[in-house]
């Protein structure tokens, strides 16, 4: 469907940038990434007490 080349997401981050900043891309990226520890962490907890429910 669409094929995004090198040059594309060049000029894809060069616009981000722009748009965001250096420094709040980063901070943007360690809230996700922060965001995704904690949906792991969530789904975790949640197998363990569907199987300790089962026993």
């Amino acid at each position: 469907m669409f094929h995004l080349g090198a040059p594309e997401l060049m000029i894809l981050l060069v616009i981000v940038i722009l748009l965001f900043g250096a420094g709040r891309i980063g901070k943007l990226a360690s809230e996700l990434g922060g965001g995704l520890r904690n949906f792991r962490e969530a789904l975790k907890d949640e197998k363990t007490t569907e199987e300790s429910a089962k026993e």
